[in-house]
């Protein structure tokens, strides 16, 4: 037994000492929680998340944010903005240079560019695309040695074998055309593909809407011809009439009328190029079920490839190898050098190999991993906002110590959006052009405090409205000429929101004095509709009540779900409402046509949700809407916004403000709201990351190793009295 009991306590004492070196070993050693392969740790790699799975990888259908966070990166439209330049600078990318119109008259005889644009019947543009650029590698794209295409006829047994694009054996490539920019033009012309901007092109496109019967017809055809719903239609063998492929590189589009916005078109990825192999191969029946289809696996010219698309767990995309080559730019605006953003000039983008996007629904874990290292960017939860960030004495927003001590930085950005507290100009109390209706809106838009609004619910992510367009765009005045001066003083060179007395004043000059209606003796409720429905909701409802409670006005809330909030936006029935917009391109045009009365929701499908409608407002639009940039179109601007100020159909609201934190290896980070194809820009200090890592992810060992001794020093009474008495047996 003696030996028994020796032979226990060596093992034991054995185990215990391997246990406390596999610990202290750890030491030095990639952390234990790192979530990613220990093989990519010092890899040059750039880490981020996504929280939903993009549903159309499709440029023709693409209209969203987490969509177009990864098609950008992979499709090339013929232009860019400026990576730097404020405001937004247009400038080509795949295209040789920026297109000016050519402007026509009805036979087609050239006119000057300062023409009126009631005189211009056509603008055409004309693109040269610059030679020599490839598609990524691509099965649709691969042949054989006879020139065959390898993948165009699979057998439906071949495609039953299939999971992902890396299946196929092979994969080509080929230069880019200028047809391939015509093709994917005559997809937004497609029916069945059921582009969102189809009816914008529809107006300006000449053929665009024949082109779409035409289609239209042929897919119902070629349906009862075949059986199938999605069967393949080769748009090569229709013709677009405004779209014109000259030559390999060259394409001429025709529109009608002047449109100087649809170059502002030409950088989304709508008018990215699509080579007809790709809509051929995609088109096989069964594939589409196998989840191999451009909604999966886009096929572009850009900095980068989507090579894993699995949305429950990750997607990853990878440098592509045939991308033509582009640098960093060598100028931007004032400060940017200061701020380090001009240290890559010249240099060959793009700088990572591959950008890895882990899906994460939840905020904690997501955020905790950005603490950790694991994520290179985070944007600020309202959870996590007190955490990050700090105001000063002045209300400008910095970081927390906490963030500083992390070497973590804060990136903010006013967008290029607005959300705004609409009139129903339909409505007989809050609508309507008389005096009346104008100081009781004026009133309340004195009365809600939207300061405080953007303080409670917005951790102060925004600055409160002026007008409707959002600061870096054209037409947008600061300072003293920007201060709406029915709602706000300027004090000491800020606007200061005019006293609640006097907005008190203006209802009582309206007939409202007290929020009782002079006329019928009886107190005055105004009734707000709004899509809310959640816990959340509660909290800014009853916030608005209050608002219109210090004029003596009792708001009816009817709060409802969106699709029904829509339904009574369209039909005018809404007498209050509270809505957002966010650019689709850097131009006024875009957010004043929000209020142009032709453009009305009701009885339509207009953006007009306030149903505004004057006729001077109106005609200032439409001669203001086709001019070039300059002071003519800036004085006709201001004229416009002078017009809404006095009339109020809204509460102008707040622009929101994008807050980013970046973590100090993580370089060439500027906001751009207008385009998303940034990452090529991007660089991180793979280095740098790794030993940040292993300092804020030290495993802490000693209360395992304080444990272990404890067990121990708890099991020496038992092991000595069990000596003892072996030994008494022994004796």
């Amino acid at each position: 037994m003696k030996a028994v009991a020796d032979n226990w306590l060596g093992k034991s004492g054995i185990w215990t000492l391997s246990l406390a070196v596999v610990l202290l070993g750890g030491c030095g050693q990639p952390p234990w929680n790192n979530p990613y392969r220990s093989v990519d740790s010092d890899a040059n790699v750039l880490y981020a998340s996504f929280s939903e799975r993009p549903k159309h990888l499709d440029p023709v259908r693409a209209y969203s944010s987490n969509e177009y966070a990864f098609i950008a990166q992979i499709y090339e439209p013929p232009l860019q903005y400026h990576f730097l330049k404020r405001p937004y600078e247009l400038i080509p990318l795949t295209a040789e240079k920026v297109p000016e119109p050519l402007l026509l008259d009805v036979a087609g005889n050239l006119l000057p560019a300062d023409v009126s644009a009631d005189r211009v019947a056509f603008s055409e543009y004309c693109l040269k695309i610059r030679p020599g650029i490839r598609y990524q590698p691509h099965p649709a794209l691969a042949r054989d040695a006879s020139g065959r295409y390898r993948y165009h006829d699979l057998s439906p047994q071949r495609i039953e074998t299939l999971n992902t694009l890396a299946d196929f054996e092979y994969s080509g490539s080929r230069e880019l055309t200028a047809a391939d920019y015509a093709y994917q033009i005559k997809r937004l012309a497609f029916p069945r593909l059921h582009s969102p901007i189809a009816g914008v092109m529809r107006e300006y496109i000449v053929g665009f809407d024949d082109l779409a019967k035409e289609l239209d017809a042929a897919d119902q055809a070629i349906k009862r011809k075949t059986g199938l719903d999605k069967a393949y239609l080769d748009l090569r063998n229709f013709l677009l009439e405004g779209v014109q492929v000259k030559d390999d590189h060259t394409l001429v589009i025709r529109l009608k009328g002047k449109y100087p916005q649809f170059r502002y078109w030409l950088v989304m990825p709508f008018f990215a190029p699509m080579p007809w192999e790709a809509d051929r191969f995609y088109s096989q029946p069964g594939l589409e079920k196998r989840n191999i289809s451009l909604n999966w696996y886009p096929i572009g010219s850009g900095a980068f490839m989507l090579t894993e698309n699995n949305p429950n767990l990750r997607m990853v995309m990878a440098r592509n190898p045939n991308h033509h080559g582009e640098t960093y730019p060598v100028d931007g605006e004032p400060g940017d050098a200061e701020s380090g953003l001009l240290l890559d000039a010249g240099r060959p983008i793009p700088f990572i190999d591959r950008a890895v996007y882990s899906l994460e629904r939840e905020n904690i874990s997501y955020w905790n991993k950005f603490l950790q290292g694991y994520y290179d960017t985070s944007s600020i939860s309202s959870d996590n906002f007190d955490h990050a960030v700090s105001f000063n004495a002045q209300g400008e927003a910095g970081l927390t110590d906490a963030m500083r001590e992390q070497g973590i930085g804060l990136i903010t950005a006013v967008q290029a959006a607005i959300f705004y507290f609409g009139f129903n100009m339909l409505d007989p109390v809050v609508g309507g052009n008389s005096e009346r209706a104008r100081l009781l809106r004026r009133a309340i838009s004195i009365a809600v405090d939207f300061e405080e609004y953007i303080a409670i619910f917005f951790n102060g992510r925004g600055i409160v409205a002026q007008g409707p367009i959002p600061s870096g765009l054209f037409g947008h005045r600061e300072g003293e000429d920007g201060i709406n001066s029915y709602v706000y003083d300027l004090v000491d060179g800020r606007p200061r929101r005019k006293s609640v007395e006097e907005a008190r004043a203006l209802m009582k000059k309206a007939g409202y004095a007290g929020g009782r209606d002079q006329e019928t003796g009886r107190p005055l409720a105004l009734y707000f509709d709004v899509a809310a429905s959640g816990p959340d909701d509660k909290a800014r409802l009853n916030w608005m009540r209050k608002q219109f409670k210090k004029l003596g006005v009792e708001l009816v809330i009817r709060a409802t779900d969106y699709n029904r909030f829509q339904g009574k936006m369209r039909k005018g029935t809404a007498q209050m409402y509270m809505w957002g917009w966010k650019a689709d391109y850097p131009d006024p045009e875009n957010f004043l046509f929000l209020l142009h009365g032709p453009n009305a929701i009701a009885g339509g499908d207009g953006a007009n949700a306030s149903n505004y409608a004057n006729p001077e407002f109106d005609t200032l639009f439409d001669q203001m809407k086709n001019m070039d940039n300059g002071p003519e179109r800036q004085a006709i601007i201001d004229q416009m916004i002078e017009i809404l100020r006095r009339d109020a159909p809204w509460s102008w609201g707040f622009h929101p403000m994008g807050f980013t934190l970046v973590h100090s290896w993580y370089h060439n980070v500027k906001p751009n709201l207008m385009t998303n194809n940034t990452l090529k820009y991007q660089r991180i200090d793979p280095m740098q990351r790794v030993e940040k890592r292993e300092e804020w992810n030290r495993p802490v060992v000693w209360p395992v190793l304080l444990v272990l001794v404890l067990l121990v020093v708890s099991a020496l009474p038992a092991w000595v009295t069990y000596r003892r008495r072996e030994r008494r047996r022994g004796l």
